[in-house]
């Protein structure tokens, strides 16, 4: 069962960019911060909600703090998603059979 922390952390355009940006590897909060027309308190609100539903973990190096993404969660919310993506799958191929049926009126 998927944890709902998951979609609500996901659900915000602003931390679904903080993952992007975490996708080729660590980075400090200062630069996630400086990819945003927010303040440095509110991007580590964002991090925040992304560490509580374990999708980043924090590292600190001195004075400084790095995020990692972790992407077992979001293995688990494609597994989720996947019997959706055949359903979908469905319709488009039903539509597409749908498409070539119909008469050509040009």
């Amino acid at each position: 069962m998927l944890d709902d922390r998951l979609f609500t952390a996901m659900a915000n355009p602003v931390r679904r960019r903080l993952l992007e940006l975490l996708r080729d590897g660590s980075l400090t909060a200062g630069a996630l911060a400086a990819q945003f027309d927010l303040s440095r308190p509110a991007v580590s609100e964002h991090l925040q909600v992304l560490r509580r539903a374990e999708l980043v973990r924090e590292e600190v190096r001195g004075r400084e703090r790095h995020y990692h993404l972790t992407a077992e969660p979001l293995a688990a919310v494609s597994d989720w998603l996947h019997p959706f993506e055949r359903f979908w799958r469905d319709r488009m191929r039903t539509l597409s059979k749908i498409m070539e049926e119909e008469p050509d009126d040009g």
